[in-house]
């Protein structure tokens, strides 16, 4: 690979994502990743976070695309804060908005 290829991946921003997953029993686990797919399997396979492990499966309810690894994880930090009904309000108006 030359050396241009090599620096314009570099400046290309790494995907990350915030997600929201909802577990077997009912809650929810919110998390980041820069692997959607992965990221849910791991958690179905039991090797994902500690809380989802005891819960599965899980299922992916929403996510967003962010600019990078950082504000995924404030993001991240965000969800885990919201009451459970604003989760499933945002839940809601995602699918919704997913649907059109």
């Amino acid at each position: 690979m030359s050396s241009f290829k090599r620096l314009l991946l570099r400046m290309q921003p790494e995907r990350a994502y915030s997600y929201i997953l909802r577990c077997a029993d009912g809650t929810f686990y919110a998390g980041w990743t820069s692997d959607i797919a992965a990221r849910v399997k791991t958690h179905n396979a039991g090797n994902g976070a500690r809380y989802t492990r005891g819960r599965r499966p899980v299922e992916l309810v929403y996510y967003e695309e962010c600019i990078n690894k950082v504000e995924a994880c404030k993001r991240e930090w965000e969800l885990k804060k919201l009451t459970r009904k604003q989760k499933e309000e945002l839940i809601s108006a995602w699918q919704e908005a997913s649907e059109d």
